[in-house]
């Protein structure tokens, strides 16, 4: 596994493993309960999102979740597929 030293200001370094730097990756850009409103139709946000989530799974050799992962992401940027909506919306809780 590769290896990554990152500066810090104070002149430290640290080695960041190729795992923790996809898992950061991902966490930056994983679309929160919060922004998923705003970024449900983002397709570039999604895309994003799905990319990332697969180099976590390739670097751990998990290769049919990385190529799932990827597969999605082509669907956000080739428009063959659509957010979900909304649980809750559009639904009516009478019975």
């Amino acid at each position: 596994m590769s290896q990554i030293t990152q500066v810090y200001n104070s002149g430290q370094a640290r080695t960041i493993s190729s795992i923790e730097l996809a898992q950061a990756l991902a966490e930056q850009l994983a679309i929160t309960p919060n922004d998923w409103h705003r970024l449900k139709n983002d397709r570039k946000a999604q895309a994003q999102q799905q990319i990332a989530s697969a180099l976590v799974f390739l670097i751990k050799d998990q290769s049919q979740e990385a190529l799932d992962h990827l597969n999605q992401a082509v669907g956000w940027l080739d428009r063959s597929i659509s957010a979900f909506p909304c649980p809750g919306h559009g639904t009516s809780t009478r019975t």
